[in-house]
């Protein structure tokens, strides 16, 4: 894991630091109590720390290195081992372009938040920062520290503006989050420590480690657990469909589009790329859990009537993608995983923007209670339908693109037995039917079928305006870019992604066990390792 200073501008300090300042001058905001000008001021935080991030792309960092860039560097508090450093790889970059991104259009979609708005706006740039803190860092303490610092924003959130059950979900969701966040914390002090002296948690110290295959098991356990809350790996998945069930669409935005790519770039980043012989073995156990992911809360989305956590478990579905392409040993799955999680952040956060925005006209979230509105709502409706083929993978959406690097790059990986991967590709793909049928009958049943009378005569169910129109086209540009043109995003990760795939391989090599009873042999030829890109 080399490091490449690129500039001596502080482009990733301060993307971090401008939206929490942002948040702390939101209170001295003059307001009359609606929030109609302190959510001016917060989308300017939010578009702003958007534009820091683009000048951190484009002016410091480099694609075609694999390399760490942007790197700064300052000693925290050197008693503790504690520094503040961050930079960005391939890895980090594109996810927090993401997150400024979501941000400002969840900034966007929170127009109509009337109730403590300063309060709302607050905790919305505070978690902007926060959330990409955890894909900046470069130190091991530091990154839990952000880690637990946007778990109370989601918490107040959840707890103040959800719906009726709003304090189970929230409840639910810090005990499920904040109990799971002590094993990073025990991984960071064990690595930290490991070899005695003085503690140094950073990335950079820590890849260069001789960690025991038997430490490393130890330590990517724990650490699996973690992040498999956030993903959400079943069955620790639940607090999701509560939270998504509870929450506004703004907050929606945030859960679908960045929280749950937290727990994919950790994986990739700790258990892939510092743990490399713990990764070859748990390697499996990954595949095993992606399919199982995919199928159950395929066959669960399925048969919900409630609108938001039919949604929420598909959410669960596709992520489980991402967990088949970090268990793969190829460079094409591993990069199909990290666009997977790009794709499925647009994607989700569409998506949970139009349930927010059918509920507000509707008044409801039960699919028995709605049909009929097609006529009377027909943007929406083809608004809805975009979304909809986007997350069933149709070709030339992102979703495909990225579902299907995971499948070839899976299934061509020799270093799995080929009955494994029939087996588990065979798996997989009844997820794939599943997703077009309960997602094509969700829209027929809102738009279509039996009218309700009493709905389709409300005289609040007006058409899409133009503020959600918006929201959703900029959200729609990138999914349909990256799904005609894959390398507009791959090109920005692909030389990290062959590095770590390189390291994982060659880690495999090393162990003198089989590392599961899946593995046959550890031969990989040179074009699984280099996989072209797409």
């Amino acid at each position: 894991m080399t490091e490449q200073v690129s500039t001596n501008f502080p482009w990733l300090s301060l993307s971090i630091l401008f939206p929490i300042v942002g948040a702390f001058l939101v209170p001295f905001i003059p307001d009359e109590g609606e929030g109609k000008q302190v959510r001016w001021f917060a989308l300017g935080i939010a578009l702003v720390t958007f534009l820091i991030t683009i000048g951190a792309y484009l002016k410091g960092f480099d694609p075609s290195q694999e390399g760490l860039q942007l790197s700064e560097r300052l000693n925290w508090l050197p008693a503790l081992g504690l520094t503040w450093a961050v930079g960005a790889d391939g890895l980090s970059m594109p996810l927090i372009l993401l997150t400024s991104f979501i941000t400002a259009l969840a900034v966007l979609a929170a127009w109509p938040v009337s109730f403590k708005p300063k309060l709302f706006y607050f905790l919305i740039l505070a978690m902007d920062g926060g959330q990409i803190a955890v894909f900046a860092v470069q130190d091991m303490l530091l990154f839990f520290l952000a880690w637990e610092l946007e778990l109370l924003p989601v918490y107040l959130l959840l707890a103040i503006w959800g719906g009726k059950k709003r304090q189970y979900a929230a409840t639910k969701f810090i005990i499920y989050t904040a109990g799971s966040s002590l094993f990073i914390l025990l991984a960071a002090l064990a690595m930290g420590f490991f070899g005695g002296g003085a503690p140094n948690f950073e990335f950079t110290h820590l890849a260069e480690q001789n960690f025991g295959t038997g430490f490393q098991l130890f330590c990517y356990a724990g650490l699996l657990i973690a992040f498999g809350v956030k993903l959400p790996i079943v069955p620790l998945h639940t607090w999701l469909p509560d939270a998504h069930g509870e929450a506004t669409a703004p907050v929606h935005m945030l859960l679908a589009g960045i929280l749950l790519k937290m727990g994919g770039y950790a994986l990739l980043r700790f258990n892939a790329q510092l743990l490399p012989e713990a990764h070859a073995q748990f390697a499996p156990l990954l595949i095993v859990l992606g399919v199982v992911n995919i199928i159950y809360a395929a066959l669960t989305s399925f048969a919900q009537r409630n609108l938001k956590r039919k949604i929420a478990y598909s959410s669960i579905s596709h992520m489980g993608f991402v967990l088949i392409g970090i268990g793969s040993f190829s460079a094409l799955g591993t990069s199909g995983a990290m666009l997977q999680m790009i794709s499925h952040g647009l994607i989700g956060a569409s998506l949970f923007f139009l349930v927010g925005a059918t509920y507000d006209r509707t008044h409801t979230l039960q699919l028995d209670e709605m049909g009929g509105v097609g006529q009377k709502m027909r943007i929406m409706f083809a608004l809805w339908t975009v979304c909809a083929l986007a997350s069933l993978a149709l070709p030339g959406m992102s979703g495909f693109v990225s579902e299907l690097m995971v499948f070839v790059g899976f299934v061509t990986d020799e270093a799995f037995t080929l009955p494994f991967r029939i087996v588990m590709a065979g798996l997989a793909a009844i997820g794939v039917i599943l997703t077009p049928i309960y997602l094509l009958s969700m829209l027929r049943e809102i738009f279509f079928g039996k009218e309700n009378n009493q709905l389709v005569s409300n005289a609040n169910l007006v058409d899409a305006e133009p503020r959600e129109v918006y929201i959703i086209s900029a959200l729609l540009v990138p999914i349909i870019g990256i799904g005609l043109y894959p390398r507009l995003m791959t090109d920005s990760y692909r030389a990290s992604i062959e590095a770590l795939v390189s390291r994982d391989v060659d880690a495999m090599h090393t162990l003198i066990q089989p590392v599961a009873p899946v593995i046959s042999n550890f031969n990989l030829s040179p074009a699984l390792i280099s996989a072209p890109s797409i």
